[in-house]
């Protein structure tokens, strides 16, 4: 550790160890060796009076809700239920839309010290199938209509809206979760699934330790936030703050910001399908306050006419992550929503969701940052080639290192030592710098990943399937700049000579064996693939021909 005194006030560079630290006050964190669930450590950060007839958690569309002792104590009901089939250090493979029931289900197996590992209803078989061979789950929770696409497997299924799994939640349990397990804080937690640039969706195993140093720092931020404010400055008419949750349940954003929810008593609206006058509806009905975003939604938000129709005055703050937001974009949202603040972060399922943001309205400015170090985090930005760690503002790749970093892929040594050293530091595979003072910069990422309204797109995975195509003799996906979705699959594709195959064929075969976000979306016909002499396809000459020119004349 290097002597605080030599560490560069302005931006948190230590010349001597060529390593940033965070610039936040640091967030004290319960001692590693204390037995602590991520469920338990959250709760106990709740004020119950603030709480006792506060709705946690509210259906946008029914307006079903649950208050904070309703949740707790279906809680320690379904612990109760589960805890004879379960044992500690157990995983639970969740396949589900978001619900009333998923929240209860989340923290009552956390609880117990089972790892949830949710995945995304719309995964393809083979990807369900791959994420369970990783997990190797004791049991697995499903509704009734997502059932139908778990693989064939020896686990129990326990189906969500069935009366077995309702009189779980109903037997009597007292509302303090008496069920609860003595955790060890590095045990698994969660499993949550993340694409490889190989095309191999990859289990990143996330500790009790690991949420509890993230929502610990929210939590205490937050609070300082408040007291900034002044006790008589509350927006939402006294009551407690209510967000939204965009982003899926079964995506380390929503899955953490839900567990940020509770440690600070807030409301959540639960969307069981996105859409976005159904959002707008609900931001007016249940007067929420604060979003976490990506950015696709808020260029709808300033572009669509359809928010006029809206009294948005509720909301204060849009917390956008999972893709890089543009100057322009930001700016023309601040035009037409001059009392919200966007507050941009960084960060991977890697590191529990959480690496960088910016605070407050001076940072917010900040266009094109990711913002500063999050507290009790360290990074270097290293040169790719020589391994040197450099100082601002060089750019290189992004390594991190915290309470908050990953424990590593579930059952994958090879990826693990890969992405992390004996040291402890976490190569992103992203290219950034860091400014003067403190703020990250992401210049491009050297994953090849192509992100989709935030989802993870591997190209290898979408270059396999057109290859397995007979009268394809060689393909590349690249990203493809888009104003709603960020970035979009485009393919170019190297037919065989005399093949009449079209576009439209080969993206209609593709989006059938696929899941939705990653269809390919755009297509081109080209002569041959640009390679490198080792064979590695030049992609980033691929993206630049994409863009300067037509690609019916490629």
């Amino acid at each position: 550790m290097a002597e605080t005194s030599s560490i560069n006030p302005q931006n948190g560079f230590c010349p001597q160890t060529k390593t940033y630290h965070s610039l936040r006050p640091a967030v004290p964190l319960p001692p590693p060796s204390q037995h602590l669930s991520i469920s338990q450590y959250a709760l106990s950060l709740l004020h119950s009076t603030a709480t006792s007839t506060t709705p946690f958690l509210i259906d946008a569309a029914t307006s079903r809700h649950l208050t904070y002792p309703a949740f707790l104590r279906q809680v320690a009901s379904l612990s109760a239920s589960l805890k004879p089939l379960l044992s500690e250090n157990d995983v639970a493979f969740i396949l589900s839309p978001p619900s009333l029931h998923v929240p209860v289900l989340y923290f009552s197996l956390l609880s117990l010290g089972v790892a949830v590992s949710p995945s995304n209803p719309l995964s393809s078989p083979a990807d369900l199938a791959h994420q369970i061979r990783l997990s190797r789950p004791a049991v697995a929770f499903a509704t009734s209509e997502t059932s139908t696409k778990l693989p064939r497997i020896d686990t129990p299924v326990i189906i969500l809206d069935s009366p077995r799994f309702l009189s779980m939640l109903e037997c009597g349990g007292d509302a303090a979760p008496s069920s609860s397990a003595a955790v060890d804080q590095s045990s698994a937690a969660a499993i949550l699934y993340s694409s490889g640039t190989t095309g191999r969706v990859k289990g990143v195993l996330l500790t009790h330790r690991n949420l509890i140093a993230l929502v610990a720092g929210l939590y205490h931020n937050k609070l300082a936030e408040d007291e900034k404010l002044g006790e008589g400055e509350e927006e939402n008419g006294g009551g407690a703050a209510v967000s939204i949750l965009t982003v899926p349940l079964f995506h380390v954003y929503g899955f953490f910001m839900l567990i940020r929810a509770a440690a600070l008593g807030e409301s959540v609206v639960l969307m069981e399908r996105f859409d976005f006058v159904g959002m707008l509806e609900a931001v007016e009905r249940y007067k929420v306050t604060y979003m976490p975003v990506t950015p696709p939604l808020v260029v709808a938000m300033a572009k669509s006419d359809l928010v006029d129709g809206f009294d948005l005055s509720s909301l204060q703050a849009l917390g956008c992550g999972g893709a890089p937001l543009g100057k322009e974009v930001s700016e023309r949202f601040r035009q037409k929503f001059p009392h919200v603040e966007i507050l941009q972060g960084y960060g991977l399922t890697e590191s529990t969701g959480g690496a960088t943001r910016t605070m407050g309205p001076d940072e917010a400015k900040r266009h094109g940052s990711a913002g500063r170090l999050s507290e009790n985090m360290e990074a270097k930005i290293v040169d790719p080639k020589s391994g040197e760690a450099l100082p601002p503002p060089q750019r290189g790749e992004l390594w991190l290192r915290g309470p908050s970093i990953m424990k590593g892929y579930a059952g994958d040594d090879a990826a693990t030592a890969a992405a992390l050293d004996a040291e402890g530091w976490l190569k992103t595979g992203d290219l950034c710098y860091f400014d003067q003072d403190g703020f990250l910069f992401i210049v491009d990422r050297l994953k090849e990943l192509i992100k989709y309204k935030a989802y993870q797109v591997p190209p290898a995975e979408l270059e396999h399937l057109l290859q397995s195509i007979p009268e394809i003799v060689d393909a590349a996906v690249v990203p493809y700049p888009d104003e709603e979705g960020g970035e979009i699959p485009m393919a170019y594709v190297v037919r065989k000579p005399g093949s009449s195959l079209t576009a439209t064929q080969i993206m209609d075969y593709i989006a059938k064996q696929v899941a939705p976000y990653k269809k390919i979306r755009r297509l081109a016909f080209i002569d041959s693939i640009p390679k490198s002499p080792a064979g590695k396809i030049l992609r980033r000459e691929l993206v630049l021909h994409a863009v300067s020119f037509n690609s019916s004349k490629l």
